[in-house]
């Protein structure tokens, strides 16, 4: 009874200033706000759950702490907003987690948090709560030198950049170890983040590239896709390992003189049940008009870049992966698509 009255009265996960910002879609930095976070609140250790749907009748926090049961760790709306929050005390890292989204028509779909930070593997597709406080950088030389060495100074104009484009999913397979350690007999075998590392490098360096550019490495259900149909934009695929594995990746191109540029996909996703799609019972990210909102090349979702909340999802993830995993350029998939 303690715990739960300490509960009841813990401050707001999002200010006044927060939700200021979310609503004029300049929260650049809405990756530290929302999603799952780890923190000590009122001397409790656990897991403060951030999700915007302003459509829902009732959203709660479903998992294997509460046997996925709906409305046992119900979510409150933030100050009247269309954002909803709760804490849950004891949860730690890697706890795995839906949301459990009630539309005001009645019907419940469990969706996976647009904030992960990591993911299940596929085709399991739960949300798994990171710190992403994991790994130790070794890249500051590298770093120090890009804050002086911009692409609109003299440095490039002497050194100029040569770009391996590659997708990390076919480059290499290692189809022995892959079976031997994962069970799995699927076609691509796939090499971890950590291998690849070590290998493309070397083979880039051999052949005098600047940097790598990778196709998608969010988090995609669909193999063939190559990573284009994105459904957790804030999660490195599980497919190559953690998110403490891809730090790792970009951390071992900068030690070795090697820039990391991803596409990323800010045009479209998929219609997959667990993603953005009709998130809240209608469509927030994308556009209610099906006839602006679906691609029908694709079979894909369209952005509503008309909307500040999603133009902010968009911008904040850009940057995320400037910050949290100190990448060195976007590719800009699609681009004739979003202005035709």
């Amino acid at each position: 009874n303690v715990k739960s009255d300490i509960l009841k009265k813990l401050p707001p996960a999002l200010s006044d200033l927060d939700l200021h910002l979310l609503g004029e879609g300049k929260h650049y930095k809405s990756y530290d706000k929302l999603g799952a976070k780890i923190k000590t609140v009122k001397k409790m250790k656990g897991v403060q759950f951030t999700v915007w749907a302003p459509n829902a009748k009732a959203v709660s926090v479903v998992g294997e702490f509460n046997d996925w049961k709906d409305g046992v760790n119900n979510m409150e709306k933030v100050n009247h907003s269309g954002f909803w929050s709760v804490f849950i005390p004891e949860l730690k890292e890697d706890t795995i987690y839906k949301f459990a989204v009630r539309s005001k028509s009645g019907g419940v779909v469990f969706k996976s948090d647009p904030y992960a930070l990591k993911t299940e593997y596929r085709p399991s597709n739960a949300s798994i709560v990171d710190s992403l406080k994991n790994h130790k950088w070794n890249d500051k030389e590298w770093m120090d030198n890009r804050k002086k060495n911009t692409f609109a100074n003299a440095y490039y104009k002497k050194n100029p950049v040569s770009i391996y484009e590659v997708h990390l999913g076919s480059w290499k397979k290692d189809f022995i170890n892959h079976f031997k350690n994962s069970g799995e007999t699927n076609e691509w075998g796939y090499k971890s983040y950590r291998q690849l590392a070590q290998e493309l490098v070397e083979y880039v360096k051999v052949n005098n590239y600047t940097h790598i550019e990778l196709l998608p490495v969010m988090e995609h259900p669909l193999d063939i896709s190559w990573g284009y149909q994105v459904v957790n934009y804030f999660a490195p695929t599980s497919r190559y390992g953690t998110p403490e594995d891809f730090m790792f990746f970009v951390d071992h191109c900068h030690q070795n003189g090697i820039g990391v540029i991803l596409d990323w996909v800010p045009s479209h996703f998929p219609t997959d049940e667990h993603g953005l799609g009709k998130f809240d019972g209608k469509e927030i990210y994308a556009y209610e008009d099906p006839r602006k909102g679906f691609h029908k090349e694709w079979g894909t979702y369209v952005f509503d870049f008309g909307r500040n909340e999603v133009r902010n999802f968009l911008i904040s993830n850009a940057l995320f992966w400037f910050e949290k995993y100190h990448v060195d350029g976007l590719r800009v998939d699609a681009v004739a698509s979003m202005l035709y």
